[in-house]
């Protein structure tokens, strides 16, 4: 069995992506992959996802160059969710220029923003015409 086929994928032929900093264990980002996207990670040793709004392939750091070199690939028990373990160029994950994209933390019934900005989004994105890679 190729290991693609073990992968679950669903109806729309997506699995989610977690991106976690390798070095301490930090979660990034999630996003989503179809079977290129997950075969081309593996191939290019840096995250490619699959972007939903968009309908294409999406190269992580393309555009702002923060790009996630792959130190591992991990498949969930349930075989429906992936696990990257990444050492993320720049110390940049997020579009906001955060170095996570979970940057925000209920406390007491609201939304705080609980991590610095590290990079003017539109210095990342000049020119490239997108805020998300």
């Amino acid at each position: 069995m190729s290991w693609l086929e073990a992968v679950r994928w669903n109806a729309d032929g997506l699995v989610p992506a977690i991106a976690q900093d390798v070095t301490d264990g930090r979660v990034l980002m999630l996003a989503w992959m179809n079977r290129e996207a997950l075969a081309a990670t593996l191939a290019r040793g840096e995250a490619v996802y699959w972007s939903r709004s968009r309908a294409a392939l999406w190269h992580k750091g393309e555009s702002s160059g923060n790009v996630q070199r792959v130190c591992d690939i991990a498949l969930d028990c349930d075989g429906d969710t992936v696990l990257l373990q990444v050492e993320q160029a720049g110390g940049v994950a997020c579009h906001t220029g955060r170095r996570s994209c979970f940057y925000q933390h209920l406390d007491q019934g609201e939304w705080h923003v609980g991590e610095p900005v590290l990079a003017d989004p539109e210095q990342l994105y000049a020119g490239k015409g997108t805020h998300h890679d």
